[in-house]
């Protein structure tokens, strides 16, 4: 697994493409086979926070009531129920040196546990994906902070609003994920250096979290909000960042 698949005028180029290429010519067919080789594993780790601008028991009542928003929020990604508190997402096409994968993956959502709220990967029996294995694992933890304490902004879109004031109170919601990803390439691959397959898979991780998280958090703020007849948080009360 590597690079985004976007357009060809927003990739950097790559300074491993004549190499790629020439590898590409010089294998056969049988050598295209995934071979029974030991997987590479990528991962990545992100945290941050993300503003709703009402009262705890509130945004609590919105969040575990999750049926009414996750598939909606979570497009463009595609999500279907998933048992009674579980999604399958099918995350979008991505690839680079001749591999590519639609990387799918099914989401169990705990029931909350003291403001602490928990969301992890489960098996599918329905997918068949000999090539790779995703481990998925994120955080939230809900708490009260005085409006002194919000992010920038927060005046700002309350004066565009019909509601002049913001309250006393909002709440804060933290968050961290955690993603790995198994690969087993085929054997044409390997003959690449490996600190640049695993650096690239790394970087990948790192900019499919960077597309769909702030997406994620702006789509359920903007229904949460919208819901509630509430200002829209601006950009600055949501945030995405790596965890080195």
């Amino acid at each position: 697994m590597s690079e985004l698949n976007f357009p060809r005028e927003n990739q950097e180029e790559n300074p491993h493409e004549n190499l790629i290429n020439n590898l590409d010519n010089s294998f056969t067919a049988e050598e295209w086979e995934i071979p029974e080789q030991d997987p590479v594993v990528f991962q990545t780790h992100f945290y941050g926070i993300m503003e709703m601008y009402s009262d705890e028991e509130t945004v609590a009542n919105y969040l575990n009531d999750h049926q009414g928003w996750f598939v909606r929020c979570a497009s463009p990604m595609k999500a279907e129920p998933f048992g009674e508190n579980g999604y399958t997402l099918i995350i979008g096409h991505y690839g680079a040196f001749g591999y590519n994968v639609e990387p799918q993956m099914s989401v169990i959502l705990e029931p909350p546990q003291s403001k602490h709220y928990s969301m992890y990967s489960v098996p599918n029996p329905q997918f068949n994906h000999p090539g790779y294995e995703v481990n998925y694992t994120s955080i939230m933890d809900i708490e009260s902070i005085p409006v002194s304490q919000a992010s920038l902004g927060i005046k700002k879109v309350y004066s565009l609003h019909s509601q002049k004031t913001p309250p006393d109170t909002i709440t804060k919601i933290n968050w961290q994920l955690d993603l790995q990803v198994k690969v087993k390439f085929p054997r044409f691959i390997y003959k690449l250096p490996m600190s640049m397959i695993q650096n690239t898979g790394d970087r990948l991780l790192s900019q499919i979290v960077k597309q769909i998280s702030p997406r994620l958090s702006y789509k359920v703020q903007k229904d949460f909000h919208s819901r509630f007849d509430l200002p829209i948080p601006p950009k600055t009360a949501r945030t995405c960042n790596s965890l080195k």
